[in-house]
């Protein structure tokens, strides 16, 4: 019996019982729906809590501390287990396999207020140890990412933060300043051991704004390492030896982020403090792989009702047509063909109602789509968080493994009834009634 012999006499065979085939596919239509939309909302929550994690820096990078030790093991012992970052460290994570480059980052020990024309704002300044800030993988609202001695680049909300200390209640706010590309006075403040307040004055260029980047980049201003190596020495009134007092910060940026664990995994073993979003990322990614298979075990389990519907109409369908068996036996049909035709009748109950799971999963799936992006939109809105792209998610494979699997399971429920009708006698076939 040819292929399209054996096709041809399948779909004959459907067509005539499409009442009991439409009500047994039924099954396999809930069952492939349940596991197409359950495995779709995971995946879509999935990627919602992965974009929003995106949202706090490059994962690429590595934020690398000193590690001074536990406190109460160096009070029992006597002694501490202080890792500082120094010169040798920085050329020790360089050679690092993965590693693409190696950027030191120090803070202001004082208070740092920025002037402009009437306006003040305190300001968290960053010196970093190169000599553009690309390495941070934020986009520029205008200007330049090159810092020189003298500069600075800012985040987006520095200009906002900017005040007018002679503001009186019933009077307008400011409105943001345009910085880019003005001289910007910036008084460090320290104090001496008698509490008074010295201040030092200098002045900064605004030579690029970020944008928006929902993370530190948006109140940080960066300035070279330089500069606020300068600005400490003043403070602390002496030179800093960076084999005693070592860098406060260190990011390592990877040249692939999935490199990125493995990396922070040496840099600890190392004796350093590491931290990476990437560490989220995975725990996210992980908790999300197990709920997608408790929601596709759900599904499943209407599948398998499904797959006892399909075993009961083909064993039904035997009953029925017990002498047709016996008629085919004789007119030459081997077992081979009579399995062929049952287990092919079987799986394309599997095959439609999987197709028909589908389109409803589908289906389903884009309803609940626009009604929770449109809920959590709303709420986004009220927290000041980022809206959702998608709440369900329907990667490519998953319908073609749900039309698959539902074949499969077609396949497997009609596996005893098309043995017992390949493997019946000509003659007590005939005689049957």
């Amino acid at each position: 019996m040819g292929i399209f012999d054996l096709l041809k006499l399948i779909f004959d065979n459907l067509s005539r019982r499409k009442a009991r085939v439409a009500l047994t596919a039924i099954g396999v239509v809930i069952g492939t729906a349940a596991v197409v939309v359950l495995v779709s909302l995971a995946i879509g929550l999935q990627q919602n809590a992965t974009n929003q994690l995106y949202g706090i820096g490059d994962l690429t990078q590595i934020q690398v501390y000193p590690n001074y030790g536990d406190y109460y093991e160096s009070m029992e012992t006597g002694t501490t287990s202080t890792t500082m970052i120094t010169e040798a460290s920085l050329a020790e994570l360089a050679a690092i396999p993965g590693v693409q480059e190696v950027i030191p980052r120090d803070y202001i020990m004082g208070s740092a207020m920025l002037k402009y024309n009437r306006l003040e704002s305190y300001a968290n300044i960053i010196g970093v140890g190169t000599s553009t800030l690309e390495f941070l993988g934020t986009d520029l609202q205008g200007g330049v990412y090159d810092l020189e001695r003298g500069t600075a680049v800012i985040g987006a909300m520095i200009p906002s933060s900017f005040y007018n200390p002679q503001w009186r209640p019933g009077q307008e706010p400011p409105t943001p300043p345009e910085l880019l590309g003005q001289q910007v006075r910036m008084d460090i403040i320290k104090w001496d051991n008698e509490g008074n307040e010295i201040r030092k004055t200098v002045s900064i260029r605004i030579v690029g704004i970020l944008v928006e980047t929902m993370g530190e980049p948006d109140w940080s201003i960066y300035m070279s390492l330089a500069d606020v190596t300068a600005y400490n020495e003043w403070i602390m009134g002496r030179r800093i030896n960076r084999e005693k007092d070592g860098y406060n910060q260190v990011v390592v940026k990877a040249e692939d982020v999935n490199q990125v664990l493995s990396i922070t995994e040496t840099i600890t073993n190392l004796g350093y403090q590491a931290y990476t979003p990437q560490s989220y990322i995975q725990g996210i990614n992980s908790f999300f792989l197990v709920l997608q298979v408790i929601f596709g075990g759900v599904g499943a389990i209407a599948l398998l009702v499904a797959a006892i519907g399909i075993a009961n109409t083909m064993a039904m369908a035997i009953l029925e047509r017990t002498r047709e068996i016996g008629l085919m036996k004789a007119v030459g049909a081997t077992n081979r063909d009579v399995l062929s035709i049952f287990l092919g009748e079987a799986a394309g109950i599997g095959f439609l109602g999987g197709l028909g799971g589908i389109i409803v999963g589908w289906s389903a799936g884009q309803i609940i789509n626009v009604l929770a992006i449109a809920y959590l939109a709303g709420r986004a809105a009220q927290q000041g968080g980022l809206p959702p792209s998608s709440a369900v998610f329907t990667p490519v494979w998953l319908p073609l493994f749900a039309l698959i699997f539902s074949t499969l399971i077609g396949i497997l429920s009609g596996l005893y009834p098309a043995l017992r009708a390949a493997t019946m006698v000509p003659v007590i076939a005939l005689k049957y009634e």
